[in-house]
C-alpha cells in the first residue's frame, strides 16, 4: 500500500508529532512524506519526498501574525499549480496533518483525505471556544486543509475520534528535574521585546529560544539562544516552568513533564485562542499578551503557580492501527488481515 503522509510545516508542533506517527504508518506500507510551509525549525528523522512552499502564516515580532509579510510571502499561483499537478492519484491512502496542497488535491480529484491533526479536534462542537468569536479565523480553520474524515488530538478527548496529545518518545523517555530556570518559546515576539519584559522579573532566570536570532547572548537574567530541538528539550525538562504560545504540542509536552505552564496566545491566530480556552479549563493561566498590563499575573505565576496534573497515555500505535483498519482501501485487504499480527 502506498501512503502519503502530508504534514504542515508552519510551526514545529506538526513535525514533532510526525516523529512518532511516521514509524507507525510505515508498518503498513510504503510511506512518502510531503511537508509544505516555510516557518518550521525542527528537522525530521525520516526521508521527505516532497518539500513544497505551501501556504504559511508568518510570525510577527509584537505578539501576532504579520499579516503584511504573510500576504507578501503568499505565492497563490504556485499554490494553485501545486494543487492541480500533485500526483495524488498515485496513493492508496492520504493521511493529512493540516497540509493544504494534498488536502485540496484530494478534494479536486474527489479522493478521500484522512485528517490526523490537532485542528480537527479544535473544530469539534464540544471543544472550548474563546469568548470573542472570530468568523474569519474559524473560516480559515475549516477550509485551509479540508478532509473527508478525521482523527483529532486535544488536551481532552471530546468524542470517539478525539484523543489526548501525541507525546513524542524523546519526551516520554525524559526524567524531569528542576534546575530553577524558566523555558520560554514565544516566536511571535522579537528578542528586544522579550528581554524588555522578562528582565523586569529579576528573581527569575529565563532561557529563551528565539526565532529571530541565530547567535546566543545574555542580558541580565535573560539568556537568548536560537531554536534547536535537543537544547530546547533539555531546557524544558530541567525547568521550573514554561512560558510559551498557545500552540498545542509545546504546552502538552510541558504539562506531561509536570512543569507549571503559562500561555500567551498569538494575536489574530484563532486556533491559538481556542487552545488557550481549552488549556484554561485545565487550570492553565492565560495572558493575552506579554506586556506591563500582565506583570502582576506573571508575578503570581512565578511565585504561586503550580503544575497541572494530566494523563496523556501513549496511544499512537492504536490510533494508526484503527485509521488503517477503517480507511485502507479494499484492494489492500491483505494489509488489514496483517494488522493484529503486528502488535
Amino acid at each position: 500500500m502506498k501512503i502519503l503522509f502530508a504534514i504542515q510545516g508552519t510551526g514545529n508542533g506538526h513535525l514533532s508529532r510526525a516523529r512518532d506517527v511516521y514509524p507507525e504508518l510505515a508498518k503498513y506500507g510504503e510511506v512518502d512524506v510531503l511537508i509544505s510551509g516555510i516557518q518550521a525549525d525542527v528537522q525530521v528523522p525520516f526521508p521527505v519526498k516532497y518539500k513544497m512552499y505551501g501556504m504559511s502564516f508568518i510570525f510577527g515580532k509584537k505578539g501576532g501574525v504579520d499579516i503584511i509579510e504573510t500576504a507578501k510571502k503568499l505565492k497563490l499561483f504556485k499554490l494553485i499549480n501545486d494543487i492541480r499537478t500533485f500526483p495524488i492519484e498515485e496513493y492508496d491512502l492520504v493521511v493529512n496533518d493540516f497540509e493544504p496542497i494534498s488536502a485540496w488535491a484530494c478534494k479536486l480529484k474527489r479522493k478521500p483525505c484522512i485528517g490526523l491533526s490537532h485542528q480537527s479536534a479544535v473544530l469539534h462542537e464540544r471543544a472550548p471556544q474563546p469568548e470573542e468569536s472570530d468568523w474569519k479565523g474559524e473560516l480559515v480553520l475549516k477550509h485551509y486543509a479540508p478532509v473527508t474524515d478525521y482523527y483529532g488530538f486535544h488536551f481532552r478527548a471530546y468524542d470517539k475520534n478525539t484523543f489526548t496529545p501525541v507525546i513524542r518518545q524523546e519526551i516520554r523517555a525524559l526524567t524531569p528535574t528542576n534546575e530553577g530556570h524558566y523555558t520560554v518559546y514565544l516566536p511571535s515576539y522579537d528578542d528586544d521585546t522579550l528581554v524588555k519584559h522578562l528582565s523586569y522579573f529579576e528573581d527569575a532566570q529565563w532561557q529563551v529560544f528565539s526565532k529571530h536570532n541565530k547567535e546566543p547572548f545574555t542580558f541580565k537574567n535573560v539568556q537568548i539562544q536560537p531554536i534547536e530541538n535537543d537544547a530546547f528539550i533539555k531546557s524544558m525538562a530541567s525547568s521550573t516552568g514554561v512560558l510559551c504560545g498557545a500552540g498545542f504540542e509545546g504546552p502538552a509536552e510541558a504539562m506531561y513533564l509536570g512543569k507549571k505552564l503559562m500561555v500567551v496566545p498569538m494575536q489574530e491566530q484563532y486556533e491559538q485562542h481556542c487552545n488557550a480556552a481549552a488549556a484554561a479549563t485545565l487550570g492553565v493561566p492565560v495572558i493575552k499578551q506579554l506586556g506591563r498590563k500582565y506583570y502582576e499575573r506573571i508575578k503570581w505565576w512565578l511565585v504561586a503557580g503550580e503544575a497541572i496534573q494530566v494523563d496523556f497515555p501513549d496511544r499512537t500505535a492504536e490510533i494508526i492501527e484503527r485509521l488503517i483498519r477503517e480507511h485502507a482501501p479494499a484492494k489492500t485487504e491483505s494489509i488489514q488481515k496483517a494488522i493484529p499480527a503486528i502488535h
